[in-house]
């Protein structure tokens, strides 16, 4: 077991990509975010990789990166599955930033912005509340086993926080106002990335 004095600092503050940015040609910033959400606001020069294409293409990106790698998404709980997931493929030096790509923005860094969306994660709680509210009113004023529906959202909610997964956020995305007009696909998205090695700082814009 990893003591706490040895276990890997993951967490990356916005005030330290910043200096980063400027000081590190090998970064390389990836938006685990869906691309619409990134449509919307993105970290300048990050690449665009949704959470679903990635855990896909895992060890294929995994040897494209190098040993800088910072994963970006709205909260942070995205990019946290992004870097489990990259650090079975072997990566085992990414980086979480704290506060996702708002948290950036607030700090001053620097941004894109577009089309103002609502991110997955508001969607997510809003549809659970939503379900949660029509069973409790269904079962009163309609029929008794309606509550079950808060149950099973509440069973739900409970199952996606002990296993760090989200169903509901998975089909919320598929819905056709979260597509954005170009999908990132494994030849869009993760063969753009510079090679391991590479000191191109083109990226995304």
């Amino acid at each position: 077991m990893t003591s706490p004095s040895t276990a890997a600092v993951t967490a990356l503050a916005p005030e330290t990509l910043r200096s980063w940015i400027t000081e590190h040609q090998d970064l390389v910033v990836i938006d685990v975010r869906s691309a619409a959400e990134f449509e919307s606001l993105h970290i300048r020069g990050s690449y665009n990789v949704p959470l679903p294409l990635l855990s896909e293409h895992a060890d294929e990106l995994a040897a494209r990166l190098g040993s800088r790698v910072v994963l970006v998404c709205q909260s942070g709980v995205r990019a946290e599955q992004a870097r489990q997931r990259l650090a079975k493929a072997g990566i085992e030096t990414a980086y979480v930033l704290t506060g996702g790509a708002p948290g950036y923005a607030a700090a001053g860094g620097d941004v894109v912005r577009g089309k103002d969306r609502w991110d997955l994660e508001r969607q997510v709680r809003l549809v659970a509340g939503f379900l949660v509210m029509l069973g409790l009113a269904g079962g009163k004023f309609v029929s008794p086993k309606i509550r079950t529906l808060a149950g099973v959202i509440g069973t739900g909610l409970t199952f996606s926080a002990a296993t760090n997964t989200c169903a509901m956020g998975k089909a919320i995305s598929a819905m056709p106002w979260n597509k954005a007009a170009k999908e990132p696909t494994r030849e869009s998205a993760i063969l753009a990335l510079p090679a391991a090695g590479s000191k191109s700082t083109e990226a995304a814009v």
